[in-house]
């Protein structure tokens, strides 16, 4: 397994060991020993999810205030843009974003440790995206950052024709940077 850091250094792109041939692959997509040595963040996960969402489909950006998860994240079919926002009050990158492709195909995984607000944006047709959580999803404790706000600024790859991204009602209604609420640390 190899860790390496995304330009918010906390957050790590995770490229598991693939060994394929021609009747396939094989890799491990959790071992914890091996994620303790490459990431030096030893974590316990308690929650696995699965989502599947249509192309156009945006989730996010979703964090729990006082209850935060660390995630781990992949995509078993299709493609993602997986993006995660730095809220932590004391961090020099407070409000910056980092976004990066995940696939069935590059077998990525991202690593968002708590302190951030995570998100994806589906490019294929439909995409089964999985992650890992290191703390019980809270629904009272469930917090969003609107997916466009411009002191974020992410920047979706959004389809040619400029179509705005299927969203929840949740995700429509989610306040702004000015009104967010974050991170005390």
């Amino acid at each position: 397994m190899k860790a390496t850091p995304t330009r918010l250094p906390e957050v790590l792109l995770i490229e598991p060991r693939v060994f394929g041939d021609s009747r396939g692959f094989f890799m491990e997509s959790w071992n914890e020993r091996a994620f303790d040595q490459a990431t030096g963040a030893a974590v316990r996960f308690v929650q696995d999810n699965h989502s599947r969402s249509a192309r156009g489909v945006l989730r996010g950006l979703h964090y729990q205030l006082t209850r935060p998860q660390g995630k781990l994240v992949r995509v078993v079919s299709g493609r993602v843009f997986d993006v995660a926002v730095d809220l932590r009050k004391a961090s020099p990158r407070l409000g910056q974003w980092v976004g990066v492709e995940l696939s069935a195909d590059n077998q990525r995984q991202l690593w968002v440790p708590p302190g951030f607000a995570h998100g994806f944006l589906v490019l294929s047709g439909q995409a089964d995206f999985l992650y890992k959580t290191t703390d019980y999803y809270e629904p009272s404790d469930e917090r969003a950052l609107a997916w466009n706000d411009p002191h974020v600024g992410v920047q979706w790859p959004l389809d040619e024709a400029g179509n705005l991204p299927t969203l929840s009602a949740k995700d429509q209604a989610a306040p702004r940077w000015a009104s967010a609420e974050l991170y005390p640390w």
